[in-house]
């Protein structure tokens, strides 16, 4: 069978694309631009993508090979409803849909059971943690990770593998098309407001993905949260508790994370909660989380105020040892969530010596929003961040000014949650090994 990846740049749909070539299938693909995966993707194999979407370049896709399903980021249709590619396949009759109906054919052609981490944070990491588990304790795992890690591809396919990890967004409410044998929710804010228009609308599909799971592991506050009643299916976790600083991993928020991750394997497994610890403080971090481009230059993906909370708590935790200062450049995830969560932007870089703001990496914006720049969000901060935070551009201002701080051996935490052409891609071109 021939699968065509729409989008397939993406974090989302570039891992179910290796998944799928690893599962015997045919791949192929298309992005609107060039990127860092689509350069991993080649490098793993999948060579057939197109950079332009159009309708001639998936014609003649299917005109060498017949295309049987075309797979589309949820992005596209919300982007453009006439996009070239889909009206192509309509037009073909070629059976079209989004990653979640596919990933289910795969799920349930091979009888795997799904593991899904789920949350407004930490998903990333979290999921990536639960494939760490799996592989130090020798069991085979297929799964799906939205990040680069350091053992193993963004998505791979064992086909002894008992369980999938997957890590299930609730943009465009795709987590309701699964119904997991167990799910972990990382954390509950409300986001994705175009999606979500209150935030009780944003409980109420977490409650339906809880009620759609045949377990489920969660926080105390999580719980509480989205007003759920005790029954066997829940294992609610103490915010308290106190083995979590048994975990030699640097910042509290990593050591939820990895808290949550084996109390989901420890329940699949069956492993001793110590030998589980002893395992997840090994855990080398994924791409994109805390990860050091150059030595004192770090990029995190950290995009929503309590991401950001956490990336700083490591981040002074760290410094804290090294007698460093900590620098922040922020570049926040696209227009429309700012004009959401500007006021939760008051004190989420409390510990910085120096803030530089950059503008906010645009996608799937409303055009009707005005496209708020650093210095009108910066006033959001509180007095004592304002007084240390200047607007910036992605020039050679920044980079002379990143450049002084490393001489000076600060600490440079830079905050990006954006794909192709965002300050993260910015620092790995201008900032090299």
């Amino acid at each position: 069978m021939h699968i065509f990846f729409s989008g397939i740049g993406g974090t989302g749909i570039g891992p179910l694309a290796l998944i799928a070539k690893q599962a015997g299938y045919e791949v192929s693909g298309s992005d609107k631009q060039e990127s860092q995966y689509i350069e991993y993707l080649k490098k793993h194999g999948i060579t057939d993508i197109h950079v332009g979407q159009t309708a001639e370049a998936i014609a003649g896709v299917h005109a060498h090979h017949p295309i049987n399903w075309f797979v589309y980021s949820s992005a596209l249709p919300k982007e453009n409803p006439n996009h070239p590619e889909l009206l192509f396949a309509d037009e073909q009759g070629i059976k079209h849909s989004k990653r979640d109906e596919f990933l289910n054919a795969i799920l349930a052609e091979k009888k795997t059971k799904l593991i899904a981490i789920a949350g407004t944070h930490g998903k990333t990491t979290t999921t990536a943690m639960v494939i760490w588990l799996f592989k130090e304790l020798g069991l085979p795992l297929s799964y799906s990770v939205g990040g680069k890690i350091s053992f193993g591809d963004m998505g791979h396919f064992d086909p002894a593998s008992e369980y999938f990890a997957y890590e299930c967004d609730e943009f465009d409410r795709n987590f309701l098309a699964f119904n997991p044998h167990i799910s972990l929710i990382t954390g509950v804010t409300w986001d994705h407001h175009e999606i979500f228009p209150t935030r009780e609308a944003y409980q109420e599909a977490f409650h339906d993905f809880i009620n759609q799971s045949n377990k489920t592991v969660l926080w105390q506050d999580e719980f509480d949260y989205l007003s759920l009643e005790s029954n066997d299916a829940y294992t609610v976790l103490d915010d308290d508790e106190q083995k979590i600083h048994d975990i030699a991993l640097p910042g509290l928020y990593n050591r939820r994370d990895a808290w949550l991750a084996l109390q989901g394997v420890h329940q699949l497994t069956h492993e001793p909660i110590d030998k589980l610890i002893e395992i997840v403080s090994r855990f080398p971090g994924t791409g994109r989380r805390f990860e050091t481009i150059v030595p004192n230059l770090i990029t995190d993906y950290a995009h929503t105020p309590e991401k950001i909370v956490g990336a700083m708590s490591i981040a002074t935790e760290t410094a804290e040892k090294t007698g460093q200062k900590v620098v922040v450049v922020y570049e926040p995830l696209t227009n429309r969530r700012m004009h959401f969560m500007k006021e939760q932007h008051s004190d989420v870089f409390e510990g910085a010596s120096q803030i530089y703001w950059v503008p906010s990496y645009l996608a799937r914006e409303d055009p009707s929003q005005e496209v708020l720049s650093p210095a009108q969000l910066i006033p959001y901060l509180n007095p004592d961040l304002q007084a240390i935070a200047s607007p910036m551009e992605l020039n050679d201002e920044l980079k002379s000014a990143i450049q002084k701080h490393l001489d000076d051996g600060d600490l440079v935490l830079c905050l990006s949650g954006g794909g192709g052409h965002s300050l993260d891609e910015w620092l790995r071109q201008e900032f090299k090994a």
